[in-house]
């Protein structure tokens, strides 16, 4: 594993804090903002027999979750080689 300087970790941290805090407002947004506050105007819509409230809530929400844990990874695994942290660096 590659040694940092002080400089380093400070990029390599707020670059992860900077992608956590981005991911997480999208996640609010699809979960708390989509699924609660606007489940009255998106409950017009049908998808598969449900209200669109609803299948945002019950499975929009989850899938973007899954899909933030994917890009959360893959960006971060492009940062980890890049500073020469990744698990193939010796």
């Amino acid at each position: 594993m590659a040694e940092l300087t002080e400089t380093q970790k400070n990029e390599y941290w707020r670059y992860n804090i900077r992608l956590t805090v981005i991911l997480l407002v999208i996640w609010a947004l699809f979960g708390y903002v989509l699924g609660g506050l606007l489940a009255g105007e998106l409950n017009r819509v049908t998808v598969l027999g449900f209200p669109l409230g609803y299948y945002v809530a019950a499975q929009g929400s989850l899938a973007v979750f899954v899909i933030e844990i994917a890009v959360y990874a893959r960006l971060m695994n492009k940062k980890d080689h890049e500073f020469g942290l990744d698990e193939g660096a010796a």
